[in-house]
């Protein structure tokens, strides 16, 4: 096989981890194992999902095969986005700037804060007692 035409990519976001590898073929996307349709089952998450095949207007050009853990469904879609997005980019370059302008190319920081020592959360203190 032929592997100057894979591109393989990692995404995060939040605790979830996503590798992809993408290749020229008929539009099949599989998620660990799974049809797209069948590891996503609502509509919005699998328009997510392919948010930027359609950015690219590539939307039946790759096969798409997805290994993702960690966190929720939200979450996976998420890095699944941002890989989807580097691997396109490695594909084709002169895709950066529509990708870029969508905001596909950004990692999203946000996570959860860690439990401090000595405290019962993250933020939340000790009740106070004047008297």
């Amino acid at each position: 096989m032929n592997d100057t035409n894979i591109y393989s990519s990692t995404g995060r976001r939040k605790t979830s981890v996503a590798r992809l590898q993408l290749k020229d073929g008929s539009g099949k996307v599989t998620v660990n194992g799974k049809p797209l349709e069948d590891y996503f089952p609502t509509v919005a998450l699998q328009n997510n999902l392919l948010q930027p095949l359609q950015v690219a207007e590539r939307p039946k050009q790759y096969d798409i095969l997805i290994n993702t853990h960690g966190g929720g469904k939200v979450g996976q879609v998420g890095a699944i986005q941002l890989a989807m997005s580097r691997a396109l980019i490695l594909a084709d370059p002169e895709l950066r700037p529509a990708l870029k302008k969508e905001g596909l190319l950004r990692r999203d920081p946000r996570m959860k804060e860690r439990k401090k020592a000595g405290q019962p959360g993250a933020r939340k203190r000790f009740q106070f007692s004047k008297r």
